[in-house]
């Protein structure tokens, strides 16, 4: 679908869409930042950094303008600060301990405000998707304000991760039809990667109590 009237619409042209994604990118750019430092100090103070990799992305105006009309906001600037997801960053922990850990330490930050959660792992999808999803404000200082501005967090182990990127392949990247079938081993996967998630976490428990 041609969203182009739309585009002129939002955004005007080129110049005045990377101005107006400019405070999520700057967001993104912050919450990376923390992340990383976070990153740098437990490598220092821990065993191992919790963090395996972190990955982030900002939504295409075409994907903004498809969710504006997705969700029946209106196509204007009201409708973009609507969204919360514009921003989105993806943290893939070694260990499910690990995933409650980043999250305490990053909402430590007194300038990191938590907007909301879901959290997947306690509550998983029916197609057995987990991982834990918090949106978050992060102030930003631009030339003559400073804005709060959400960004989206996905924390998940590497084992979901890789559940989760072949999945959405699988169904939505390829021209195979899902059956229900197709779905149901699917999701037969997903509980089989959080067991053995599960028995990886206690494994490493056993290690670290032994030495």
């Amino acid at each position: 679908m041609s969203y182009q009237e739309d585009y002129i619409k939002l955004f005007h042209n080129d110049l005045i869409c990377r101005t107006m994604l400019l405070p999520y990118r700057s967001a993104v750019k912050i919450m990376i930042a923390r992340l990383e430092g976070l990153d740098d100090e437990m490598k220092c103070t821990l065993e191992h950094s919790p963090i395996h990799s972190i990955t982030h992305r900002i939504k295409t105006p075409e994907s903004i303008i498809e969710k504006l009309h997705r969700k029946d906001y209106p196509i204007d600037k009201t409708g973009l600060e609507m969204l919360q997801d514009i921003g989105g960053i993806r943290v893939i922990c070694k260990y499910m301990e690990d995933i409650y850990y980043i999250r305490h330490l990053l909402l430590q930050h007194r300038d990191i405000i938590l907007i909301k959660e879901n959290d997947y792992f306690q509550h998983p999808k029916q197609n057995g998707y987990r991982s834990l999803h918090i949106i978050v404000s992060i102030p930003v200082y631009l030339e003559d304000q400073i804005i709060k501005v959400p960004v989206e967090i996905q924390i998940r182990t590497i084992g979901m991760d890789m559940w989760a990127s072949l999945e959405h392949q699988l169904k939505y990247k390829s021209n195979h039809v899902v059956t229900e079938d197709i779905l149901i081993e699917l999701r037969k996967c997903a509980d089989n990667i959080n067991q053995t998630d599960e028995k990886m976490q206690e494994i490493y428990q056993k290690l670290k109590t032994m030495s």
